[in-house]
């Protein structure tokens, strides 16, 4: 199975800036290119950050209220340095989380919720930035049509991987959402061919209503 991986997904031509980038060509740059979020890199063009919008507005945020109806915000330290920061350097979050080009899907998509981050710089072996990959990127998996999800189902899981034919087993995608039935000869084979197509790219769920002509589970208990 071909599954997708960060370099497949991800945007190649980045926009990016150094520690000393002003505020303004910041969010200058960010409006112009219609992003929310840029990496910082040094000489070596290694990601050592992101500034984001949120990053450019906390300093916004930080200000008096012109209405004189709100003090300036209560900041911890580290808030008021951000508020107080005119360049990339003292904006930016870091250090950099970043991916690499042959990380799957799922493996970016683990790191951005561990992280608690919405997009991953993507460095080759020598840390150096060659795209950048976003949430929304990820996504575009599940916008793969059902019959591509039903074709590398029928080809790479149950003719290549699990030796059966269409007549065997049977399967509908509707909406990324699959259904296997039909039957198999050992019982076991079943929870396989089950995990096989929940890796498929662009596989929501699995529902299956496969029958079997042997309970071999049986046969394995028997060595316990």
């Amino acid at each position: 199975m071909h599954h997708r991986t960060v370099a497949d997904l991800m945007t190649h031509m980045v926009v990016r800036v150094h520690r000393g980038t002003p505020f303004k060509e910041i969010a200058e740059l960010l409006d112009e290119h219609g992003i929310t979020a840029v990496p910082v890199v040094d000489a070596g063009d290694q990601p050592v950050g992101i500034v984001s919008e949120a990053d450019l507005l906390r300093k916004k945020a930080g200000a008096r209220d012109p209405s004189d109806r709100m003090g300036p915000m209560t900041q911890q330290p580290e808030g008021r340095a951000k508020y107080e920061a005119t360049t990339a350097e003292g904006l930016m979050s870091s250090p950099a989380v970043c991916a690499r080009p042959e990380w799957n899907v799922v493996e970016a998509a683990r790191v951005m919720q561990e992280r608690g981050v919405k997009r991953l710089p993507v460095v080759d072996e020598m840390g150096k930035l060659v795209g950048i990959v976003s949430r929304s990127d990820l996504m575009r998996v599940f916008l793969r049509r059902d019959n591509a999800i039903r074709d590398e189902i029928y080809e790479d899981v149950v003719a290549r991987t699990m030796g059966e034919s269409s007549s065997t087993v049977h399967v509908e995608v509707k909406n990324g959402q699959v259904t296997l039935s039909g039957s198999l000869a050992r019982k076991s084979l079943i929870p396989i061919l089950v995990r096989l197509c929940q890796s498929v790219d662009g596989v929501v769920h699995v529902e299956e209503h496969v029958a079997y002509e042997r309970d071999d589970n049986d046969d394995l208990g028997e060595w316990k």
